[in-house]
């Protein structure tokens, strides 16, 4: 299938040519299921009706997309994060299952803060406890967490200009009641955060720093791989030349920002494990481990002050 056809195919031959076209039969699926206006389920149930005539174009349109190296979320134009749906394009780095993992560590972070904590007279509610995001990017992070724990509030914060606008479109995309509980805001790592907390009412510190910072090296970059390299903002990927240089800056600064028992979760590259575990502890972080992603890859750093 390179382009219109005559004669209407179904919505199940649909994505057996385009599969074949593509020879990526799940990028296909989910090609023909954005086309179909449904997900998987749905088109099990219009399998053997006709594409529409305009469902058929964008079919062809996304493939050819897809053909010209395009990462199949910026096709789509939205991507699943966990619990949420984020709007994506090359304005931010595209969400990864590996930073589906830091969101659940920061989750698990919030989890045992709370519970480490007297809780407050009978008649008072809890205090929500405040999570600050360093370089949030899309808002993947800060999206999930308050569509996850109730308890908490996020200030989230983005020195690019356009990632900073897709973020507050993403939090735009949540439901009201959890986007009360998001801030974003532009900010240059830790540079002023301490005054946005005490705007927002929030005090001048936090109960756990999360970051996806970039990990990149500045000699890797000609040798990732062309999907990442050629569409992800490079300045979200690169910190510079030896790629430690943006996670040194975080971890340096979550204890002047961090209450006592505060936590800090930070995305790494697999082979900065030690060089990170290392930086912690000359911070002073009294516990200190480097957790796995999905595949088994040292991948988030923890510490706690």
């Amino acid at each position: 299938m390179t382009g219109r056809v005559d004669v209407a195919p179904t919505w199940s031959d649909l994505v057996r040519t385009s599969a074949d076209r593509i020879n990526d039969p799940l990028a296909a699926r989910r090609v023909v299921e954005e086309a179909a206006g449904c997900g998987a389920a749905g088109l099990v149930l219009v399998g053997d009706a006709f594409a529409r005539p305009e469902a058929l174009d964008h079919v062809c349109s996304m493939l050819a997309r897809l053909e010209a190296g395009e990462p199949l979320q910026h096709v789509l134009g939205h991507w699943s994060f966990r619990t949420v749906e984020l709007a994506v394009d090359g304005r931010a780095l595209v969400p990864r299952p590996e930073t589906e993992v830091v969101a659940g560590h920061a989750l698990r972070a919030l989890a045992r803060i709370r519970s480490s904590r007297p809780g407050p007279p009978a008649a008072d509610p809890p205090s929500p406890l405040v999570v600050v995001e360093l370089g949030t990017g899309s808002g993947a992070i800060a999206c999930a967490l308050v569509a996850e724990d109730a308890g908490v509030v996020v200030v989230a914060v983005e020195r690019s200009a356009e990632a900073l606008e897709l973020a507050r479109e993403n939090r735009a995309r949540l439901p009201r009641q959890e986007a009360a509980r998001l801030v974003v805001a532009p900010g240059d790592w830790y540079d002023g955060v301490a005054a946005l907390l005490v705007r927002h009412g929030l005090g001048e510190v936090a109960d756990c720093v999360v970051a996806n910072p970039p990990y990149v090296a500045e000699h890797e970059w000609a040798g990732l791989d062309p999907v990442v390299r050629d569409h992800d903002p490079y300045e979200a990927l690169v910190a510079g030349p030896s790629g430690l240089e943006a996670v040194e800056v975080v971890v340096a600064g979550a204890p002047a920002l961090l209450r006592p028992g505060g936590a800090l979760v930070v995305e790494i590259a697999p082979a900065q494990a030690g060089s990170a575990l290392a930086l912690a502890r000359l911070a002073g972080a009294s516990e200190a481990v480097v957790e796995r992603d999905l595949v088994g890859r040292p991948r988030v750093l923890c510490a706690r002050w």
